[in-house]
């Protein structure tokens, strides 16, 4: 085996300062339990599953009413009940670990100034909301839903809804119309929170119109909250945020049952009507205050920063940070306005000391020539996190060299079926180039070969074995449990998830995420991840962005075609195609080689920013766009054009 490219470590001074190590003293105190590795704590996370998640519940004093027996009970997952018999709040947990010196909430728009909300005037406020909801007739398990950008109000609004526990599902106001309406019509919600008008990139854009619509079709919403001062046109009552905070009330907190709903995360629903993925409150107040401050290391009067919108997962992984005592920095804006540099101003501004983005972002910095090193302080920042796709191994290098070189680069993945990370950082360890540093705690992950068996060194499925309490309760209207079963459990029996993405296990325990495995390259009999093609042309300065499709004809011929996003000034010449060509049948294999390389205006994505090799591959293998792909749930509709063109002007089994 090759000796790694280990990147950074760190001091042997550091680890002990970790929330990692002080949970594994205290193992060793409480149950007289010692690892010598991570690797040996891990595993007895993942064997011993039930005591394991007591330890956490122990370990960061959660408050609760009842008692339990047993810590979970069921035959195999998906069917598992966690903690039966106790009852506890999630806001309440975030009130209880205020730091009172520190802001609680840290905020900016796009070009504006970074402006504070102390702990007081968050309680305040939260406190007025709540009970004026209260006064709604809202309860328990009511749904509240939001169409509204990553700010304050946005946060003020859950922490309401949550302490009530009422249900709480959003979306970003750049959600087109119908993506919205089949999200939040699948839950029935009896109040929304909306704009008419959010700011991106230096532009205003209404979206009164939408709004009132939106309202027009859900049947069931008796109010209608407007945080700006713009007009809707609507037989609902409409009320203002200024008002309904104008009445002072004590916060108060209402405990639910541990596996009572907390939220309704949606999926991209790129390809059909979106999951409405349903998490327990318990579950992700256990695996958030696992993942924050045992694996991310965020500590008491620290600031977390992650670009992200309020349809993400990430903004409620966001909010987790105030678990850990830290303050949140919400950012409503283009990353790149006014400026490329904009987020790292913000960085230096808001003296953040965990930096979250996307490879995406990582990329277009490096595309750019922009040197973060040299422009900016970052003196404060101690990890940087990426998440949404896989980061290429050059994106590794780049952070090292021109970002910051004593830094921990925390690559994650996991999604919003969890609402967590299941493999990510891990403190006290290498980086190594192109390898995310492995499993978090209770996560029971493998990778399996086609006939369920457990792998190293090569590609296989990843599957968790064990059962996670931030696994959904349930999908939302899907009584009988079918789509849920159908979405994780159907490829291996004994109650294995399959999580969709391939993956490679190293002897270490570092992990390569290969692609989605439902956007698989099946290149004559051999699985290809789409991330072995994009990780290699990452590095070259002509290729903004790419997207690779196979295309299975009913002939039984296939085709391997390429689209390339060119960066500016830069044409696709013979010379780059024998460039593009070379690179990868050297990194790879020549069955790495497509068949064509197609140079296109734009790369399509979701709004979530996923590339979108699905639906491209059914478009151009004849299925309606409106079918292929959902126009509401993507970022630039407008790149699909190309596509369906292409489709039309294509000859036999060719493009």
């Amino acid at each position: 085996m090759s000796t790694p490219n280990v990147l950074w470590s760190p001091e042997s001074s550091q680890y002990p300062q970790t929330g990692l190590a002080d949970y594994e003293k205290w193992l060793e105190k409480k149950l007289n339990l010692t690892f010598e590795s991570y690797e040996e704590l891990w595993e007895w996370s993942t064997r011993h599953v039930g005591p394991f998640w007591e330890t956490i519940l122990q370990y960061f004093d959660v408050c609760y009413d009842g008692s339990y027996e047993y810590v979970l009970q069921g035959n195999e997952m998906p069917e598992i009940v966690w903690f039966e018999g106790i009852s506890l709040n999630y806001a309440e947990h975030i009130f209880a670990r205020a730091q009172e010196d520190q802001p609680a909430l840290l905020v900016q728009q796009e070009g504006g100034p970074l402006e504070e909300i102390s702990w007081q005037d968050l309680r305040r406020q939260v406190g007025a909301l709540a009970a004026w909801l209260k006064r709604q007739g809202i309860s328990k398990g009511d749904r509240i839903v939001a169409y509204v950008p990553n700010i304050a109000e946005a946060v003020i609004a859950f922490l309401a809804a949550n302490s009530l526990g009422a249900v709480w599902s959003s979306c970003s106001p750049d959600f087109g119309q119908e993506s919205v309406i089949e999200r939040f019509g699948q839950i029935a919600p009896k109040l929304l929170f909306t704009v008419t008008h959010y700011q991106y990139a230096g532009k205003q854009h209404d979206r009164s119109s939408v709004v009132s619509e939106m309202v027009f079709r859900l049947p069931t919403l008796q109010k209608v909250v407007v945080l700006d001062q713009g007009k809707l046109d609507t037989t609902v009552v409409i009320c203002r945020w200024e008002e309904v905070l104008q009445r002072e009330a004590k916060l108060q907190f209402a405990r639910i049952p541990f596996g009572d709903p907390i939220w309704v995360l949606f999926s991209s629903g790129t390809t059909g009507q979106p999951k409405a993925i349903t998490h327990g409150v318990g579950g992700v107040l256990l695996e958030h205050f696992k993942y924050l401050v045992l694996m991310n290391d965020v500590r008491p009067g620290e600031r977390f920063f992650w670009y992200t919108t309020t349809g993400w997962m990430m903004w409620n992984f966001l909010q987790a940070s105030m678990l850990a005592g830290a303050t949140p920095i919400l950012y409503q804006g283009s990353p790149t306005y006014p400026n490329d540099l904009a987020l790292w101003d913000l960085a230096d501004q808001a003296k953040i000391n965990h930096f979250g983005t996307s490879p995406t972002y990582l990329m277009h910095l490096n595309k750019q020539g922009l040197l973060p090193n040299q422009s900016n302080d970052l003196s404060s920042l101690r990890s940087i996190g990426s998440t949404g796709s896989p980061l290429p191994p050059a994106m590794f290098v780049y952070v090292y060299q021109h970002i910051k070189k004593d830094i921990w680069l925390c690559s994650m993945s996991g999604g919003t079926d969890v609402c967590t990370a299941f493999i990510g950082s891990v403190p006290g360890a290498p980086v190594i180039k192109g390898e995310i540093q492995g499993a978090a705690l209770g996560v029971s992950l493998r990778a399996f070969d086609e006939s369920g068996h457990a792998v190293r060194n090569e590609v296989g499925e990843m599957v968790i074995t064990q059962p996670m309490p931030s696994m959904p309760i349930y999908f939302w209207n899907d009584p009988e449990g079918k789509r849920y079963r159908s979405s994780y459990f159907e490829m291996y029996p004994g109650g294995v998830w399959r999580h969709g993405d391939w993956i490679r296990i190293s002897d270490r325990g570092g992990i390569v995420i290969l692609g989605r495995s439902d956007a698989t390259l099946n290149r004559r009999g051999v699985r290809i991840g789409t991330a072995e093609i994009y990780r290699p042309l990452s590095s070259m300065p002509e290729i903004s962005d790419c997207l690779i499709v196979n295309l299975e004809y009913p002939s039984g011929h296939d085709f391997m075609p390429l689209f390339v996003k060119l960066a500016p000034d830069h044409q696709l010449s013979e010379d780059l195609i024998s460039r593009i060509k070379s690179l990868l049948r050297t990194t790879y294999s020549p069955r790495h080689v497509p068949d064509k390389i197609i140079a296109v205006p734009d790369i399509p994505y979701t709004i979530s920013g996923k590339k979108m090799e699905a639906p491209i591959k059914r478009i151009l293998l004849g299925q309606p766009p409106e079918q292929a792909a959902n126009l509401g749930a993507m970022r630039n509709p407008e790149a699909l054009n190309f596509f369906m063109e292409l489709y039309t002007a294509q000859e036999g089994d060719t493009l």
